[in-house]
């Protein structure tokens, strides 16, 4: 054949490859001479692999379901070297979920859970919700999901099968605080929103202190912060507790604006480190209100952007801190949208405290360590925290 004629057929060849592939032609039907000459080794494996299962696994797989579990598999391989315990994978399903938890608004049956053995214990029900309504009870366990046991099941997973469209019925198996036997609820799901900020005002030794809980930095989160700050000292509250027990954090950004609310601007908040973004330094915008003796209270699943506020006050505004260790996250992430319609959460850097502390492993220390017992209906780290703050000046 002459030289002309070869290239000919080569430049042919490239052509129609070129547009085989712009038109989404699936590199496994590319004969190997040429998949080895456009496809690089990982990805030519992957593909192989790809091929091979949709082919020859006893059961039916879509290359839905393979890209979704590949894409974990390097996640899950980052996790354990690196022991990261926050990069995740988001198929487009478990991405509207994330979405819908950041903006304060589900549908479920309106309470917060934490994980126990059995299940999940309910540490608080949202007034007018569906679980008020069916009787679901601070201290209660759910033990089964629609007759299912969910016991030693991941609380993510529990929690995805407790939600579900609005409308729609889930029967909860539920166990009371007193052990006084099993009970079945069915409750019939809702739109919730998530009651961000709640506050009161409590009188103790004649004086009135303002009682404020935050459970999520949430979008917007830094303002029903301050309406509630500002509520209760209408109503006379000579102090603050700020309740982030159970806060697993959410937005820097809420965090950076939730503590101008209680610091001059220019206070350092956090200072972050990243290798592809270089490090940062955030601090309060002012608009602050009038400073007042605070207490702040944490716990072992206070994390992340609530240990960011915690540590700013705690460093600049001179708040006491009250409870138990926090949880100790001391890395951020950052979204980073799919062609899948999915995301990878990732994390890309450190973040240190305003005294230059990074939390990762060993979170805050309380300056007063209680303990809030689960079998008593007081609560001791607020009962403790209100004493102090009513206590006459120099007393403890």
């Amino acid at each position: 054949m002459k030289a002309s004629s070869v290239l000919g057929l080569v430049a042919a060849l490239v052509a129609m490859l070129a547009v085989g592939l712009w038109l989404g032609g699936h590199p496994a039907h590319i004969p190997p001479t040429l998949r080895d000459a456009f496809v690089d080794d990982s990805a030519g494996l992957n593909v192989e692999a790809t091929e091979l299962i949709e082919d020859n696994y006893y059961r039916a797989v879509s290359q839905e379901e393979l890209t979704n579990a590949s894409l974990q598999g390097m996640v899950r391989g980052l996790r354990r070297r690196y022991r990261d315990r926050f990069s995740e994978y988001f198929s487009p399903e478990l991405l509207a979920q994330f979405k819908e938890a950041i903006s304060g608004r589900f549908s479920g049956i309106g309470i917060s859970v934490v994980e126990v053995k059995r299940g999940l214990r309910v540490e608080q029900v949202f007034a007018r919700s569906p679980a008020e309504k069916a009787g679901l009870e601070v201290g209660d366990t759910i033990v089964s999901v629609n007759g299912s046991s969910i016991e030693g099941e991941p609380s993510d997973i529990s929690t995805q099968r407790i939600k579900g469209p609005e409308g729609t019925e889930v029967t909860l198996g539920v166990q009371g605080a007193a052990n006084d036997g099993l009970r079945e609820l069915p409750i019939v799901r809702a739109e919730i929103a998530l009651p961000v900020v709640s506050s009161k005002v409590v009188e103790v030794n004649g004086r009135k202190l303002g009682y404020v809980r935050l459970i999520s930095f949430s979008e917007g989160a830094h303002a029903l912060l301050r309406n509630a700050v500002r509520k209760v000292e209408r109503q006379g509250a000579e102090a603050i507790v700020l309740d982030l027990r159970g806060n697993g954090g959410g937005l820097l950004e809420e965090a950076v604006l939730s503590a101008s609310i209680f610091l001059p601007e220019g206070e350092v908040v956090a200072t972050t480190d990243s290798r592809t973004q270089g490090q940062s330094t955030y601090k309060t915008v002012g608009d602050d209100l009038p400073a007042r003796p605070m207490v702040v209270l944490i716990d072992g699943n206070t994390a992340s952007a609530a240990e960011i506020l915690t540590a700013a006050l705690a460093d600049n505004a001179d708040a006491e801190v009250f409870g138990a260790r926090s949880y100790g996250k001391g890395v951020f992430q950052q979204e980073v949208d799919l062609s899948n319609g999915g995301a990878l959460k990732l994390t890309i850097g450190e973040y240190f405290t305003p005294d230059g502390t990074n939390l990762a492993g060993h979170g805050i220390d309380p300056d007063v360590p209680v303990r809030d017992l689960p079998a008593t209906a007081q609560d001791e780290v607020l009962d403790r925290a209100l004493e102090k703050l009513a206590a006459p000046q120099g007393q403890k």
